[in-house]
């Protein structure tokens, strides 16, 4: 396992955020920095990512996810469906402190992960869901459904439109923009907008999919 040079990454994230302008302050940053570290020592064990290098799940992981999170300007309640090993929705969840931030995966070691960075990390807007999603019994809908790399976008939908509330929207993170997913959108769904992000230090792809009715 590569070592884990705080310092180095701590400049990657300072250099990558104020690039996608994110304003975060010294304890955010921390934060990010304590997750990505807990995030590499359960990797080990737990397989939470196939990404190895802590200098590459800064870039892949942290900036892509950062990249994401001007989307959510005037969210209030979010839920991160198949969230993993926590992205978007935990660094969604440090960047925005204001924001209440649920997250439901199937797989107990992955939402035990999500406990431990909850408990390690103080973050008192954060609940976990060990469930699948067209099961889960939240107490109140919510106004922003997201999902990083989840499933295709007609899936992601009917599994959790139920939990959304009305006049909310889903915000997917995609790779290319999947053109054939748009086009299978079960109505009353549509894609409302099409973003493309820039993510510093990245040289792929990177979509934003809004969704509403």
């Amino acid at each position: 396992m590569k070592p884990f040079d705080r310092n180095g990454l701590a400049a990657v994230l300072a250099a990558g955020s104020r690039a996608l302008a994110v304003e975060l302050s010294e304890q955010q940053h921390a934060q990010l920095l304590d997750y990505l570290a807990l995030l590499v020592k359960w990797n080990a064990v737990y397989n939470l990512t196939s990404v190895r290098d802590p200098l590459q799940m800064a870039t892949l992981h942290l900036l892509d996810s950062l990249a994401a999170v001007p989307a959510f300007t005037g969210a209030r309640k979010v839920l991160d469906v198949g969230a993993g090993g926590g992205l978007p929705g935990i660094v969604l969840a440090i960047a925005r402190p204001d924001l209440a931030v649920s997250l439901i995966d199937t797989v107990h070691k992955k939402t035990a992960f999500l406990k431990q960075v909850k408990a390690e990390l103080g973050l008192a807007n954060v609940t976990v869901y060990t469930a699948k999603v067209q099961e889960v019994v939240v107490p109140a809908p919510f106004d922003v459904i997201t999902s990083r790399a989840f499933a295709d976008l007609s899936d992601f939908v009917n599994w959790s439109g139920h939990l959304l509330e009305e006049g909310g929207q889903f915000i997917a993170l995609k790779g290319v923009a999947p053109a054939d997913e748009q086009e299978r959108l079960p109505a009353p769904w549509k894609v409302t907008q099409l973003q493309a992000l820039r993510v510093p230090g990245l040289d792929a792809e990177r979509h934003l999919v809004f969704i509403g009715k």
